[in-house]
């Protein structure tokens, strides 16, 4: 498969380079600022649990925005259409007010340093070794992912070889996180964040005035693909066809639920930013505060993946020459003057970079905690954990330059994405929610949890879809479908073991399930006035209502 057209280089100039240096400059200045505040482990791991909502906020929000976003999105778009809707308002909303709304008291008020850490309170310790091996192998093959779409956009900039812009992004990642660490990542997120907008509202606009506008988009790619290729909805019911190869059920179990829920509140990479925050209050917040510019990305990653469908109307195939993933370059070149080309080069590096940069962030710290510290090198001072971390933080961008070519054998980066979150994040939420709601689950059963669903997603993945034992549409649509067979099977485990199993001591559950009181936590107070942006509560209402309202041009 050819990873990018041979004549898909960009026509920069010394204006571009030159914002591109500043933006470099800027970023290293960061990293070695926020390295005076790096006196402890929990300062490298967690910035010392210092950082206001805001920051905290954008900065989860900005870590999501990665190959996920850009050139998954936009490729999505490309490939499936409207459809790419789904995966914000049914399939990150709900999930991210949930995790606001719910879940971050639990995990704030324990005083974890990870997600994994929490599975250790509530059940036991294999479930927490197990989930822990499980995130960490995760978060380096979606680290990958990153790098190697970064890796696509510096081919396209300067020409390397792909594996040469491979190891010369990652390494510079590496430089900025083990200089600064988490706070270094958190603060170039929040700079990153409006250098994207400032990359992808321009190709936006210019790419719907190329094309016509909305109303020439439409036509062109209704003529093309049928009328439910821009409708959201159309083609869903039970049985119908539609370009995504998925029914109404499986998006809203599939998606919205399952994939959603998992990968939303119990993906560290994102669950360390809210971890960071000063108090509860501001943990609460920092996803509801990620929500609302979240709502509104959607439009700067489909529209250009729609464009790019209407410019090379066979993208994807190999007449084209192009995969999907070479959308948003393609517009790049086509559209964007020297200057603006800069800006939009400069955003999806630094795109990738946050991408890349939150899950080796979260990686070093399970590493180091969960696994190094608890299992392999007990009782070591503060200073060792934090040189470790350091090291460890080298290895994972090493581990990460690896799994980059795996990624490079897909031709949409998000299908493989979706695939990942379906072996690993449902299976670890089914456990969570379990845990966390019912009482009575038992230590043990949070282990067989995890075994059984990730096995179960793997099985119907590989096996009953690949092998062609049952008639599934499309990549996507068989992740959703193993997303919900890995839910139904590890909570049927979980059930299962319980049942022959000893609970955890009621006394070691205070603040861990639903309904039972917290223990003193001695945390910071809430900053204590009663302005509307201060509510959790309100804020995740009002990010749903909006979200809904999105939606009706695209039910229609």
């Amino acid at each position: 498969m050819q990873y990018l057209a041979e004549g898909l280089r960009l026509p920069t100039n010394g204006l571009d380079y030159t914002i591109l240096a500043i933006y470099f400059v800027v970023v290293l200045g960061i990293g070695f600022a926020a390295r005076a505040s790096v006196k402890t482990s929990l300062d490298f791991f967690l910035s010392g649990r210092s950082l206001p909502a805001w920051v905290t906020g954008l900065a989860f929000v900005a870590a999501n925005l990665g190959a996920t976003e850009i050139l998954g999105m936009a490729a999505t778009g490309a490939q499936y259409g409207v459809a790419v809707v789904h995966w914000y308002w049914i399939g990150a909303i709900p999930a991210m007010v949930f995790l606001g709304l719910v879940m971050m008291p639990f995990y704030y008020r324990s005083k974890v340093r990870s997600v994994p850490e929490f599975l250790l309170q509530r059940f036991d310790r294999s479930a927490h070794l197990l989930s822990s091996i499980l995130f960490a192998f995760a978060a380096i093959l979606i680290a990958g992912v990153n790098l190697y779409a970064l890796s696509i956009v510096v081919e396209a900039l300067l020409g390397w070889d792909r594996w040469v812009a491979i190891v010369v992004a990652g390494v510079f990642v590496l430089l900025y996180i083990t200089i600064g660490g988490l706070s270094s990542a958190i603060y170039n997120e929040v700079l990153q964040f409006f250098v994207i907008l400032a990359a992808l509202i321009p190709l936006t606009i210019l790419g719907l005035k190329r094309v016509g506008g909305w109303g020439g988009l439409s036509g062109s790619l209704e003529k093309q693909h049928g009328a439910d290729f821009m409708s959201a909805w159309g083609g869903t019911g039970i049985g119908d066809t539609n370009p995504l190869g998925a029914n109404w059920l499986t998006i809203i179990l599939g998606l919205g639920f399952v994939l959603s829920f998992g990968y939303w509140t119990t993906n560290f990479a994102e669950v360390q930013r809210a971890l960071s925050a000063k108090n509860l209050s501001a943990a609460k917040r920092t996803p509801l505060i990620a929500a609302f510019p979240k709502i509104f990305i959607v439009f700067a990653v489909m529209i250009p993946g729609l464009v790019a469908a209407v410019v090379v109307p066979n993208i994807g195939s190999k007449e084209s020459g192009l995969t999907y993933n070479d959308a948003i370059p393609l517009l790049m070149r086509e559209l964007l003057p020297n200057g603006v080309l800069g800006i939009a080069v400069t955003g999806l590096l630094a795109a990738f970079m946050a991408g890349m940069a939150a899950n080796v962030s979260s990686f070093n710290t399970v590493f180091t905690t969960d696994i190094w510290q608890r299992y392999v090198k007990k009782d070591q001072s503060d200073e060792y954990y934090l040189r470790f971390g350091r090291v460890i933080t080298a290895v994972g961008v090493l581990a990460s330059i690896g799994t980059a070519f795996i990624a490079a054998s897909f031709s949409n980066i998000m299908t493989y994405l979706q695939t990942l979150f379906s072996f690993f994040n449902v299976p670890m939420f089914v456990v969570f929610i379990i845990g966390m709601f019912w009482k009575r689950a038992s230590m043990k059963s949070g282990v067989w949890g995890l075994v059984a669903g990730t096995t179960a997603a793997m099985v119907n993945y590989f096996v009953f879809y690949e092998q062609g034992i049952i008639d599934i549409p499309s990549d996507q649509g068989a992740n959703f479908v193993s997303a919900i067979v890995g839910f139904v099977a590890g909570a049927v485990v979980m059930v299962a073991v319980t049942l022959f199993t000893a609970p955890k001591p009621d006394a070691e559950l205070a603040g861990l399930v639903y309904g039972t009181e917290s223990p003193d936590t001695d945390e910071a107070p809430d900053e204590g006035d009663s302005a509307w942006y201060r509510k959790p509560a309100l804020l995740g209402w009002g990010a749903i209502v909006l979200a809904a309202l999105c939606y009706l041009p695209y039910s229609l």
